[in-house]
């Protein structure tokens, strides 16, 4: 055993030195002198007492620093040098005092005032990597500040410095620049004629920074995820990532990005378990539209950034389109569009009710008269007579139908891209037409389009339990309980896991209820519900289905 126990702490080291010294001693030794006691007397050393730092030991042309924090040793850095940068302007380039400076966390060794230790010699490697009037950091003195500090850092990468057995990942600190780039011209973009969301990277808390692929690549999956609903604007992955590890104002990014609602999260660990939150922030008003958790394992990284996306996308999709209604609905109606009528017509259809599915039906109608075209407007004529026809409410006419499956067909032919529309139309003319081969084509292309489209799988199941296809159907439905858990016409996937369980197929004849009292069946028939597991029910980005 030893004599006597070493002391040992962590801390932050701030290592510093003169570039060009030997250069400006030999050149003018007085006046270098003179200028560097100056520069200790009025900045150097009042900012380092300022941020509570302790000065170990001084050389002819350096210092060496120890900080309890990072925050405070960075502070201290970027003030010292900006100084610098003023005070250097009025003076010949020859004869400038500039510093180059290293920071480093790592653990110390103390004895008798003095530190030592590998964390010592990183800071002072990193110096001598820096430019004159630069800073460089090692990876971990960088992750606790990148969140905390509106500083730009520049990822020099690894590199590999003298007596270190290992690279030591090494930031640049971009003096002078803004932590978010702006465009000067175009500063502030415009709304786009359609919801616009942008999703900020996630804010790595697992204390790993190895884990940054796991939390980016989550992002990128959950990007694509929502970019495949064609009705909404998503910001790409490149602009939205220009805002990492930097301290975001969620009005500015989306007055800077030209979008109205912005998607930001989270993402911790526990072992072999994490934790990914998200929230999604309407940035006209502040609010939070939705916040949710959801809970994995690491057993399969790429499936669980899978199944996360998936969950997402599905509960943020009915909380975006409530939200869009509740603005159409605060519309002036002389300013109503196309889209804007539309909107209201959904919520109209949201009713359930034999009121709310007509007044829909003369809304949709409304906005067909305005453009003929528009696909959305047409199938949701033909999902209203459909329920109609379901719940026995008013007296369809021959002609209601031809037009609500003349409406269907031109939807179908009309929309290529929107998940919404497609299966809209294929149960319109399931029901009403009778048209299964075609409508369950017109599914999987939708299914195709947006695997998290849990109104689709809905429509997938209705039919599977029309056709007394009970697996499938329970397989669907389940899906669509999973995609969206609080959905009000999940209450239909009660129905057909209550009829596919029991073997009994779906008649056109059933009636399915009214939503608030089927809800309390539809809870019951699942686990989920109380909070959110990932789960296991859909196939990998690998073709294989887990076990």
């Amino acid at each position: 055993m030893s004599e006597g126990r070493v002391e040992r702490r962590l801390a932050a080291i701030l290592a510093v030195d003169v570039a060009g010294y030997s250069r400006l001693m030999g050149e003018d030794e007085e006046g270098t002198l003179a200028a560097l006691r100056a520069v200790r007397r009025e900045l150097a050393d009042p900012k380092i007492a300022e941020h509570r730092g302790r000065i170990v030991k001084t050389t002819g042309d350096g210092l060496l620093v120890e900080f309890a924090s990072v925050v405070d040793a960075v502070r201290c850095a970027v003030e010292v040098q900006q100084e610098m940068l003023a005070r250097n302007a009025g003076t010949p380039t020859e004869r400038r005092i500039e510093f180059r400076m290293g920071i480093n966390l790592g653990d110390i060794i103390i004895e008798d005032g003095d530190i030592f230790g590998d964390g010592v010699n990183i800071a002072a490697r990193l110096e001598a990597l820096a430019e004159p009037g630069g800073i460089c950091l090692s990876a971990a003195a960088h992750e606790q500040v990148r969140d905390r500090l509106d500083l730009v850092f520049d990822d020099l990468g690894e590199q590999q410095v003298k007596n270190i057995a290992r690279p030591v990942r090494t930031y640049g600190i971009a003096l002078g620049a803004s932590a978010r780039p702006t465009l000067p011209a175009r500063a502030s973009l415009s709304l786009p004629d359609k919801p616009s969301l942008a999703v900020l990277p996630f804010q790595n808390m697992t204390g790993d920074a190895e884990q940054e692929y796991f939390v980016d690549g989550m992002v990128d999956e959950i990007t694509t995820a929502i970019a495949r609903l064609p009705w909404l604007f998503v910001i790409a992955r490149n602009s939205a990532f220009t805002y990492k590890g930097k301290p975001v104002d969620v009005k500015q990014v989306a007055q800077e990005l030209g979008v109205r609602y912005v998607l930001e999260g989270s993402v911790r660990k526990a072992g072999n378990r994490v934790r990914i939150t998200g929230q999604l922030i309407d940035t006209t008003t502040g609010a939070h539209i939705w916040a949710d958790r959801f809970d994995g394992a690491l057993d399969d990284i790429f499936e669980l950034q899978d199944q996360v996306a998936s969950s997402v996308a599905g509960a943020i999709e009915p909380k975006l389109r409530q939200s869009e209604i509740e603005r159409a609905s605060r519309k002036p109606t002389a300013n109503l569009t196309a889209y804007d009528l539309y909107l209201r017509a959904l919520a109209q259809s949201y009713r359930y009710t034999d009121e709310g599915l007509a007044e829909a039906v003369v809304l949709a109608r409304q906005a067909l008269a305005i453009d003929p075209s528009y696909a959305p407007a047409a199938a949701l004529v033909g999902w209203c007579r459909r329920q109609q026809r379901l719940q026995g409410w008013g007296a369809l006419s021959d002609q209601d139908i031809g037009e609500a499956c003349r409406l269907a067909r031109h939807a179908l032919e009309a929309e290529r891209d929107d998940a919404d529309t497609i299966w809209q139309a294929a149960s319109t003319l399931f029901l009403l037409a009778g048209e299964a081969a075609m409508a369950a084509a017109a599914l999987d292309r939708a299914l195709a389009l947006n695997p998290n489209a849990a109104h689709a799988w809905m429509a997938r199941a209705y039919i599977h339990a029309s056709r007394n296809q009970p697996e499938a159907a329970i397989e669907a439905a389940e899906r669509v309980r999973r995609l969206s858990p609080f959905d009000p016409y999940t209450f239909l996937c009660a129905h057909i896991l209550l009829r596919s369980s029991r073997r009994a197929p779906l008649r056109a004849s059933d009636r399915m209820g009214r939503p608030r009292l089927a809800r309390s069946a539809a809870l019951g028939l699942s686990d989920a519900g109380q909070g959110h597991r990932v789960g296991a029910s859909r196939p990998s980005r690998r073709g294989a289905r887990r076990t």
